[in-house]
């Protein structure tokens, strides 16, 4: 999910500190039902996680849901995890900015869930139940060796932390503005409940969770949301005839940049964690397969819903700056009392719900991957679940702490999205379609690739040269592509 550079990135770009004006215009639009709602949602998804974890009694069911989710909650799950604050409010505020073309990021998940759900999602089922899978790394070992593992546990854990440090910053953000509160305190809150949910209730939460919280978007959205925005002058016609031109350009955002989103985000589907976890906790192949093609025909009405909420802001608001508060500011104007507070918690669960399963991935990584898999092998089933739970709790907290400190959410979102997708995808594709792979091309291709990425990362950081302006997506894969292939026609550790 990279673009060509961080200035086209469409995550959303919130400021980590809302101004006192600003804050102050919120708190006045909304009403005590809007603040009620709020609030509730935030009680609710605590409940959700002490009562799912009262429905699990082992690792099984922690990291995987027991392996019996139907087909709408596999949904949902890919929904929630995917369809964040970059695909709401970042694709209303490019389409503000560019037009239609501001639902592409949407388009490309469209187009990594029908890739990922026709080639992938039932034989992942299947290597899960031959092999008793719970993580990605298990995967991962199945077609390679340890040294493998290790390397793709390091990668996935990096960019995990990240994932979640970036959602809990923007969720902070989002409750700092329409609370009036200042930041880490703001932060504090959001990380506190997403934690204790994620923690306690382990992957049945987030199930639970992300029910609740793509119905709430989807309502909020398409079934509220389009009505209104046609309300208030937000109509087909109107913007044809009163927007400029370059609005109604399917590639007005910008070729290259389209380019490499249709490239990178699919690339991601096929690398990232959490994808495989679905897989694995699936009740059966047919329904691993179907879920995911699901989630892409939900995601078509959100395409539909965030593109007409971004013309009719840019009807609304001609001269106005494109930036991460455009979407609230349209809900602000033009939503009624209730229905203000329904939407803004909408925006809130869709990065609730990437952050809770980004840290619930980081914590099976640590606990399955690193614990169990080397340091106690022998570890009994209620310790490792107990570990499990202490893990989810301690990346959550780190996640927090990253999100007060780092100065630029973006940029680490954007470098954790590379790394899973230059670092992992060559070996993954690899060992699902080749005959034979070569254990030593597996493990220099996701070092030296994830090396590229960091390096390339930093020397853009320092400006050394002109060329490292360039996204490092390109010279990652690039890196991947020619040791992966290169060692397998020179070497002879195969499987």
């Amino acid at each position: 999910m990279v673009a060509g550079s961080i200035q086209d990135c469409p995550f959303i770009c919130l400021k980590l500190t809302a101004t006192r004006r600003e804050s102050l215009y919120i708190l006045i639009m909304l009403g005590p039902i809007d603040t009620a709602i709020i609030f509730a949602y935030l009680a609710l998804m605590i409940a959700i996680g002490i009562y799912a974890s009262r429905r699990q009694n082992s690792v099984e069911d922690f990291f995987v849901a027991g392996g019996k989710l139907g087909s709408f909650s596999i949904a949902c799950l890919w929904l929630a995890s995917w369809v964040g604050g970059a695909a709401i409010v970042g694709g209303v505020t490019k389409t503000h900015e560019f037009g239609v073309s501001g639902g592409w990021y949407i388009t490309c998940m469209v187009i990594g869930c029908l890739l990922f759900g026709s080639l992938f999602a039932a034989r992942i089922k299947r290597k899960g139940n031959e092999h008793q899978l719970l993580t990605y790394p298990d995967f991962i070992e199945t077609r390679y060796d340890s040294r493998t593992r290790i390397v793709a546990t390091v990668t996935t854990i990096i960019a995990f932390i990240g994932y979640a440090a970036g959602q809990l910053a923007a969720a902070g953000a989002v409750l700092s503005t329409l609370l009036g509160w200042d930041y880490p305190s703001s932060l504090l809150l959001a990380s506190a409940i997403i934690v204790i949910y994620t923690a306690t209730g382990g992957f049945l939460a987030v199930t639970y969770t992300d029910w609740v919280q793509f119905t709430l978007l989807f309502v909020g959205i398409v079934i509220v949301g389009i009505p209104i925005a046609v309300a208030n002058g937000g109509t087909w016609e109107a913007f044809s005839n009163q927007l400029p031109p370059g609005h109604m350009n399917p590639i007005g955002w910008s070729l290259p940049t389209m380019l490499a989103l249709g490239v990178s985000i699919p690339l991601s589907f096929f690398v990232a964690m959490d994808s495989y976890t679905r897989m694995f906790a699936a009740k059966d192949e047919t329904t691993a397969k179907h879920g995911t093609l699901l989630a892409a025909v939900f995601l078509l009405p959100l395409i539909i819903g965030a593109i007409w909420l971004g013309l009719t802001a840019a009807l609304l608001y001609p001269d106005v700056e494109s930036g991460g508060d455009i979407l609230s500011r349209l809900v602000m104007d033009i939503f009624p009392v209730g229905l203000k507070g329904l939407l803004l918690v909408g925006i809130l669960a869709a990065l609730m719900s990437t952050a809770d399963i980004c840290i619930l991935t980081a914590a099976a990584n640590g606990s399955r991957d690193i614990y169990q898999r080397y340091i106690n092998p022998e570890v009994s089933p209620p310790k490792l679940f107990r570990y499990s739970m202490y893990l989810a709790a301690i990346v959550g907290a780190a996640s927090g702490l990253m999100a007060l400190v780092m100065q630029d959410v973006i940029g680490i979102l954007l470098l954790a999205f590379t790394i899973n997708a230059a670092a992992l995808f060559v070996p993954t594709i690899a060992m699902m379609t080749l005959e034979k792979v070569n254990t030593d091309a597996a493990f220099w291709s996701i070092s030296l690739a994830l090396l590229t990425v960091i390096a390339w990362y930093g020397a853009s950081a320092m400006n050394l040269a002109p060329v490292f302006n360039n996204d490092p997506l390109w010279p990652g894969l690039t890196v991947s592509i020619v040791i992966f292939f290169g060692i397998s026609l020179l070497g002879s550790k195969s499987e």
